[in-house]
């Protein structure tokens, strides 16, 4: 539940709180490279931190390449491409020239490269280069592939082996090291004559670029107090000193200085009573010891096992000093229990990369649900041309795609993220020869994959448990054993005179009377995810079916978690329920997948290719985990007798506190406009049972996305923590129009740490928004 947005009838000019200190020293890099495709030199500071300085394929890169961009077999262009001196951006040339921040991309927004023909794209319009020729560049979030064929293979390995080297580095970098390269990033664009020296002018176009409007009387005087030559420019020493003010955390200095004492350093057992006050689980003499080894910068102080405040500042910046639990970003859940017992990452109309009106369908859609952990995509299988079965959102524009190049994009990315079993939800409309297609074709291009048959003899009503791995299981219609008059045999629709589900009602009587035909050869895939409707929930006394899965409308999963809430939770302890979102959702909107994993439904199924809250929840909940898609459900949505009731939880059982006291970096919404500068609020947004749902703002900070400090504290009484997915949304606040959005994260309440920690920010698409982050403090009281 989103709650409405807190707003002020006035807006008053303040002063941004006072800025500040890096630990370790930052010169002026190098002169960026040109952006009209002339040579640069390629040893460069930010490169040479990298530690790639020396690398031929880097250095090739740094050079650029004209490669042959590929849209279509008619639209086939050369264009240069060139890696920026930043190590972490990519320029490119552009027939019409645009915005600066329209001629680049960034390799943190990289999900995957590939080489040769190993894309939808290239597959189809790529045949006049040979494979080691090609590459393709596929984003995260909804940004389109980019196909790309070199003049040479040498070439084209050049940028395929460069870019996993940078990709790999970058992963490696700590937030301190993100933030350096940040930094540098700006002053290449604020040093407007590249002369390495900066003018007032120069350093508040600098200060407006990172996101802070100061006041010019202060912003002079800072800039004077760094200008030791007096000579109205700032150059090497002078730009570290104002670097060193402009990046202080004077909340970190605080904090570091209350366990410190009066030598400003934190011996091994000072940084230990830190730790216990945090609540940290393996706080020892030993662990604190470790981090100081790990995070201390100085030499000196870690032989004597101190840490200086920089390294305190390296720790809580680290993953170690984030708010999600470290050890939950593994497997660490037992995953031998049964399906049913799981949440399962699930897509909605998976082959679409836009509206389901109109839209691309693309196996292209498949590989990234994939790539985001989906467990569980779905097909939508109609009759197509030459006796092979097309997949597309019937009786309607989007375009179509075959079924067998679906199923070979389930082969080869699958299990790419995560090696546990992957359900492919057929929703059939063919007839008997295509359906016998589809079969084939499952059976041809998964092998072994593919479970064909029950895995236990034993026990042939048990469903298997996640430990599948690497397996594909197909969730369909089967054949009862019923016959008519004429001896055919009937599907378990034409026994069902009850209305069809809205997925099913669609399209003329013909394909309708075809899709009640079930072959023998698809029938027998249906193993252990065998289609049913849900009429009425059994009595208790009645046996569960296991292997039966139904699949509901979110309008009919709401009727039902309304109307018998625990007879419905006691369903789902045994039984697979899929959710799918009404077909009257035009634009592929989703609805809130909380509501379904309150009742566990594990197989609450959105389209992925839409943005939003609801995307953000979802990416939350399988957040931990490894990320493999399966997250164990509470164990009071698995015991089949729980009396638990999502519409009656009980009382209060946790008290959650959050103070929330600055926010660092946060990106600019308008890189085009210098002066539009962010004002951010923070809202903190609990999702649960509909009893604990509530969300809490802070007040905005007038200009400054920079550093702002808000010191506020906000509390929820939960009634049912374990179920609590808790988002952390950061705002541009507006007094006259919807506030615009700039970052969030969103984990689950059981994954959260507890002390002072940082929340690393992502974008609306789920990528990283680095070095923004969040500064709170956390505080967890179970009664």
């Amino acid at each position: 539940m989103l709650c409405g947005r807190w707003r002020s009838r006035h807006r008053r000019r303040e002063e941004p709180p006072v800025p500040a200190q890096v630990a370790a020293p930052v010169a002026l890099p190098s002169p960026p490279a040109p952006q009209d495709g002339g040579n640069k030199r390629p040893g460069l500071r930010a490169l040479k931190k990298m530690g790639l300085t020396e690398d031929e394929d880097v250095r090739a890169m740094l050079r650029g390449s004209r490669l042959c961009k590929i849209r279509s077999r008619t639209w086939q262009k050369e264009r240069l491409y060139r890696l920026q001196e930043d190590g972490l951006s990519v320029w490119f040339q552009r027939r019409i020239p645009r915005a600066p921040s329209q001629h680049i991309f960034f390799v943190q927004h990289i999900e995957a490269v590939r080489e040769g023909h190993q894309s939808e794209g290239l597959r189809r319009f790529g045949g006049a280069f040979e494979p080691a020729r090609c590459l393709t560049i596929a984003f995260k979030g909804r940004r389109k592939n980019l196909d790309l064929a070199a003049p040479t293979a040498e070439e084209a390995q050049r940028w395929v082996r460069g870019l996993a080297k940078l990709r790999a580095r970058l992963d490696a970098m700590s937030q301190r090291e993100r933030l350096d390269h940040w930094i540098h990033f700006y002053l290449h664009r604020a040093d407007s004559n590249q002369d390495s020296k900066m003018s007032f002018k120069e350093i508040k176009n600098l200060l407006r670029m990172v996101n802070v409007d100061m006041n010019d009387m202060y912003a002079y005087g800072l800039f004077k107090e760094c200008d030791r030559s007096n000579n109205e420019w700032l150059e090497g020493p002078e730009i570290e000193e104002f670097l060193r003010r402009l990046l202080k955390r004077p909340e970190l200095e605080e904090i570091f200085h209350r366990y410190s004492g009066e030598d400003r350093v934190l011996s091994a057992p000072e940084l230990l009573e830190f730790l216990e006050d945090q609540g940290e689980d393996d706080a020892t003499l030993a662990h604190a010891q470790q981090l100081i080894h790990t995070y201390e910068l100085n030499e000196t102080a870690k032989q004597h096992e101190l840490m200086t405040l920089d390294g305190f500042m390296m720790y809580l910046l680290s993953p170690e000093g984030a708010a999600l639990n470290p050890a939950h970003t593994c497997v660490f859940q037992d995953m031998n229990q049964s399906l049913a017992h799981y949440f399962i990452s699930s897509s909605h109309n998976t082959y679409l990369t836009d509206s389901q009106i109109g839209g691309p369908s693309s196996t292209e859609a498949y590989v990234r649900a994939f790539a985001q952990g989906c467990r569980c995509v779905e097909l939508d299988c109609w009759e197509g041309p030459g006796g092979e079965p097309v997949i597309y959102h019937g009786h309607t524009l989007t375009s179509k795609i075959l079924f067998r190049d679906v199923i070979q994009a389930v082969r080869d990315h699958a299990f790419t993220l995560s090696p546990y079993p992957v359900i492919l939800s057929l929703e059939n409309h063919c007839g008997l020869e295509q359906q016998a297609a589809m079969a084939r074709h499952l059976h041809t291009i998964l092998g072994d994959m593919l479970v064909t048959q029950l895995l236990d003899s034993q026990n042939p009503e048990e469903l298997p448990s996640p430990e599948l791995k690497g397996r594909v299981l197909v969730k369909g219609k089967r054949l009862p054993a019923a016959r008519n008059e004429d001896g055919r045999i009937l599907s378990d629709r034409e026994e069902d005179n009850e209305d069809e589900d809205e997925e099913e009602e669609a399209g003329a009587p013909e394909q309708r009377r075809r899709a009640k035909q079930i072959s023998p050869e698809l029938s027998a895939l249906a193993v252990y995810c065998c289609a049913s409707r849900l009429r009425t929930l059994r009595p208790a006394p009645a046996p569960p079916q296991p292997c039966q899965v139904s699949s509901l409308s979110e309008r009919k999963a709401k009727k039902l978690i309304r109307e018998a809430g625990n007879s419905f939770i006691r369903h789902n302890a045994c039984q697979l329920t899929r959710v799918y979102p009404l077909g009257l959702r035009m634009n592929s909107a989703n609805y809130n997948p909380q509501e379904m994993w309150n009742s566990g439904c594990q197989l609450v199924a959105l389209n992925f290719q839409t943005p939003g809250y609801e995307m953000d929840l979802n990416a939350g909940r399988f957040l931990i985990n490894g990320q493999c898609g399966y997250v164990l459900k509470p164990a009071c949505l698995r015991q089949p007798d729980t009396t638990f009731d999502p519409e009656c939880p009980g009382p209060p059982r946790t008290t959650f506190t959050i103070q929330v006291l600055t926010a660092q970096q946060l990106p600019k919404l308008n890189a085009e406009k210098p002066n539009s500068i962010v004002d951010p609020l923070v809202r903190i947004e609990i999702h649960g049972v509909p009893a604990d749902c509530a969300c809490k703002e802070t007040n905005y900070v007038l200009n400054n996305g920079f550093n702002p400090r808000w010191g506020q504290t906000l509390q929820f009484q939960l009634r049912a923590p374990e179920l609590v997915l808790v988002r952390f949304v950061v705002e541009d606040y507006d007094a006259t129009s919807p506030n615009d959005f700039v970052g969030q994260f969103t984990l689950p309440l059981s994954s959260l740490k507890q002390g002072y920690r940082h929340i690393h920010l992502l974008s609306k698409d789920g990528a990283s928004l680095s070095p923004a982050t969040l500064f709170v403090h956390i505080c967890i009281q179970r009664s």
